[in-house]
């Protein structure tokens, strides 16, 4: 396959999924259904929407303040005005072409701050790796605090606690002999792997090094604090999901996080993806429904209109560059 194709299908592919989605969520749900889904959009609380839009804002400085906690080792201290625009449009651009704002964040900071592309591009790999890590650590937390119910709803769709434990034990397996494979192989997949495992783990390891260990601590997990708190306040706008607990709500969360990086800005997938993991909750179709769609809608209108405004602001704020 050529790299072009390659370029185009990673392109075309996850807009091509989105778009179905969209369609399949529309054709199975009945028409009924979908006035009242519309009916809850609508009769949405505008003050808990605009709650969860602001959190994300502050999200989204702290990331800003972070990122320069990344670049003062290197000898660069940008503005935190421009890390801001930079990040706002870096999200923006990633609703249109996968994984392109991290290449424009790094393009932008280059352009507008004078840092070679590679280190930018570096600290914005390692923020990834951190925030992998952050992600992990909220599924272990879900699993643990609703390790209950979650082997209940297995277990109502055909899969018991034995093939629960098959599961795992053989996903441990595989991982320590994907291990052991990757220690004595000498295969050009084999050591491109290894160079890959070793640059997330200096990544990671380079926090510690860092003057504002700390302060970096402190950011990384408030943004991941108001990534759930953007989730959780937007519970109040439908009725049936009020009594959802916090613990109760990270699955749900989870699942959208996965949403989010499998189509363009979760677009589709993401309600769908949240109303299945509401509904082991109890929480019908139609509700569960009606919160994935206002959580999307609310922070994809965010990214679009913060985004776009980024894009006029950046280039007029430094027009002496």
């Amino acid at each position: 396959m050529s790299p072009q194709l390659k370029k185009l299908l990673k392109l075309i592919l996850p807009i091509g999924l989105g778009v179905f989605l969209v369609w399949y969520s529309y054709y199975t749900t009945t028409p009924e259904n979908r006035r009242e889904i519309v009916h809850y959009i609508k009769e949405a609380n505008l003050f808990w929407v605009g709650l969860s839009i602001l959190i994300g804002i502050l999200s989204h400085i702290s990331r800003a303040i972070r990122w320069n906690y990344l670049l003062e080792p290197l000898g660069y201290r940008p503005k935190i005005l421009n890390n801001i625009l930079i990040i706002l449009m870096a999200y923006f651009t990633n609703l249109g072409i996968p994984r392109s704002g991290e290449v424009l964040r790094a393009t932008a900071l280059a352009t507008y701050e004078n840092v070679p592309f590679q280190k930018g591009f570096g600290t914005i790999v390692t923020e990834r790796v951190i925030d992998l890590l952050m992600l992990l650590l909220i599924i272990v937390i879900a699993l643990f605090s609703q390790t209950e119910i979650i082997l209940q709803y297995l277990k109502a769709n055909g899969i018991g606690l034995t093939a629960t434990l098959v599961l795992v034990a053989g996903g441990i397996l595989f991982l320590f002999v994907f291990l052991a494979f990757l220690r004595r192989s000498s295969s050009k997949l084999a050591i491109r792997l290894k160079d890959l495992v070793k640059g997330l783990l200096d990544g990671v390891l380079s926090i510690f090094k860092m003057k504002n260990k700390w302060a970096f601590i402190f950011h990384t997990f408030f943004i991941w604090s108001a990534y759930i708190a953007m989730f959780w306040v937007i519970k109040h706008t439908v009725a049936e999901t009020l009594s959802l607990s916090l613990s109760e709500l990270l699955v749900a969360f989870i699942a959208g996080a996965f949403a989010m990086s499998t189509t363009n800005g979760g677009i589709g997938l993401y309600p769908i993806a949240v109303s299945k993991s509401l509904a082991i909750y109890g929480i019908s179709s139609v509700s569960g429904d009606a919160f994935g769609w206002i959580m999307w809608i609310s922070q994809t209108i965010m990214v679009v209109v913060f985004g776009a405004i980024s894009f006029l602001l950046l280039p007029l704020l430094n027009r002496n560059r």
